[in-house]
């Protein structure tokens, strides 16, 4: 199976095939007839002396500076090595896939009079593995993410670095090696690699695919967590949630109404007299829901971004040429922000469990979730860790969306940063599964004090999951060792695999109505 650029749509998950090289990448025929009419375009616009801007312009406020006819490719070249001005370490090389997918997406439309030649050696770069050095600091999300984007092109013209597998190799070095030439770009064409949001959509995108997961852990282990202090089931009926439809609710209400149906651990405690579970219990569907709602909404915008032509000018004919602002950040900097905060505080709400884990108040359930307390410490100093991250996290949700700094001498006075807002999303997700497995350490010790009662096969199975990787402790140890195993089954996306396993070879439906909303496909 094949993607072809500037044909097929993307989702989320169709693009995240593509960058785990589960599908590969071809440009059809039509898509080529596209991109060639728009090269002619551009040659058109070069022998007619036709002002347009960065064909036969300066950039930014260089604007109004005409480029003379033969100094068109000249231009381009020194526009990717001006604009490298990157700094700070190199993103993830998925990041790297993932511009480097979206970039052919967006120019594969025809509308950036790019030639064949450019778009087949992007491919080359992600077949091969051989993938840019793109620093991850220096953009501010408006005019493109023009530094990360001129770096992801140098080895086009044979300069920068690139991955050989196990280093960062001069780009010349693997040309040689591999009897490859630097392209000679052609007028236009090194503006439209460094125009475009692809830096910015491809933190979003990888944001997405984390973030889901850890949605959908975050309510495994908050089920398991509910099991350890004999919580009450009774807040997720469905008939209290259609009084107040949200999606994101509802859909986290019926995932824990599954998980704990039939339940011994729940029909035990059935007519106890507490009358009410604190909010990090009773209240996850609200809470985990309220931030599944802002994931929905981050991936409608971000699908309609991956999809677009974000180039400037935009070539429509030899004729017709518009320079606008759709490589403005701004459409997802601000749902990217509101992510972040989405995903602070399902940490917020899981450290509130986890303190409660350790209270010691409900029957059955010692202090500390360790019985000989004194010279041991138990599960204390875990929660530590939770809260210094909760507390970081929240550090980390001040919209970067929210400053602009005026550059390019005011030509460009209104900047997004979003791709700050990008870095800052996964910079939380990574805190976020450490806090998860905080939770899910804790929630697997109390759910041990339950046994030999058993819960629902979907939470038995995910607690025998963790079980087998991390022992039941009766005195002190080592914990980091095993939150960093926890960590590993969380972001894995193991635990949420294994739920879904369980439940479809039960036909048990943990999906729900609303699981197409709320999937990656």
């Amino acid at each position: 199976m094949n993607f072809h650029p500037g044909e097929d749509r993307l989702s989320v998950g169709l693009l995240m095939r593509v960058c785990q090289q589960e599908v590969g990448v071809e440009i059809a025929r039509a898509a080529r007839e596209k991109i060639e009419q728009s090269r002619s375009y551009v040659d058109q616009i070069v022998e007619s002396n036709k002002v347009v801007y960065g064909i036969n312009t300066g950039f930014g406020p260089l604007c109004n500076t005409q480029i003379a006819a033969g100094d068109t490719r000249k231009l381009q070249d020194n526009i990717l090595r001006s604009h490298s001005v990157g700094v700070g370490a190199p993103v993830p090389l998925d990041i790297v896939r993932l511009m480097l997918i979206t970039k052919l997406q967006s120019l594969s439309q025809g509308y950036s009079g790019i030639s064949t030649e450019v778009l087949e050696r992007m491919i080359w770069h992600l077949t091969t593995g051989y993938l840019p050095y793109v620093p991850s600091q220096g953009s501010v999300g408006a005019s493109g993410d023009l530094a990360p984007l001129a770096h992801m092109f140098l080895p086009l013209i044979g300069l920068g670095k690139v991955w050989d597998g196990n280093n960062w190799v001069e780009t010349e070095a693997i040309f040689q090696k591999e009897g490859i030439k630097p392209i000679e770009l052609g007028a236009k064409e090194g503006l439209a690699l460094i125009n475009g949001t692809q830096f910015i959509a491809s933190f979003a995108v990888l944001g997405l695919y984390r973030l889901h997961n850890l949605l959908e852990t975050a309510d495994i282990i908050g089920a398991m967590s509910l099991e350890g202090v004999l919580g009450s089931a009774s807040p997720f009926d469905p008939a209290l949630h259609q009084l107040r439809a949200f999606q994101g609710s509802m859909h986290v209400a019926h995932r824990l109404r599954i998980m704990l149906k039939n339940s011994e651990m729940v029909a035990s405690h059935a007519n106890c007299g507490r009358v009410q579970d604190p909010y990090s219990f009773r209240c996850m569907p609200q809470v985990h829901g309220a931030s599944r709602n802002a994931w929905l909404h981050l991936k409608e915008l971000t699908e309609i971004e991956i999809n677009s032509v974000t180039d400037n000018p935009v070539i429509f004919s030899a004729e017709k040429t518009i320079s606008g602002g759709n490589f403005h950040g701004q459409l997802l900097a601000m749902p990217l922000d509101y992510a972040t905060l989405a995903a602070a505080e399902i940490g917020s709400i899981s450290d509130r469990r986890t303190y409660q884990l350790l209270e010691g108040d409900v029957e059955g359930l010692p202090k500390l979730l360790m019985r000989n307390t004194g010279i041991n410490s138990g599960f204390m100093i875990p929660q530590y860790t939770s809260a210094a991250l909760v507390s970081e996290n929240k550090s980390l949700c001040f919209p970067a969306s929210a400053d602009s700094i005026p550059t390019s001498l005011g030509q460009e006075d209104h900047v997004s940063m979003g791709s700050i807002s990008g870095r800052k999303l996964n910079t939380v997700l990574d805190n976020l599964e450490n806090i998860l497995a905080v939770e899910l350490v804790c929630a697997a010790q109390a759910f041990d004090y339950r046994k030999p009662m058993k819960s629902g096969v979907i939470l038995d199975a995910c607690h025998e999951l963790v079980r087998q990787k991390i022992d039941h402790a009766e005195e002190d140890r080592i914990f980091g060792d095993d939150i960093a195993v926890a960590r590993e089954i969380v972001a894995s996306g193991e635990l949420t695999s294994a739920a879904l396993e369980v439940a479809q070879s039960n036909n048990i439906n943990l999906k729900g109505d609303l699981y197409e909303s709320f999937s990656l496909s």
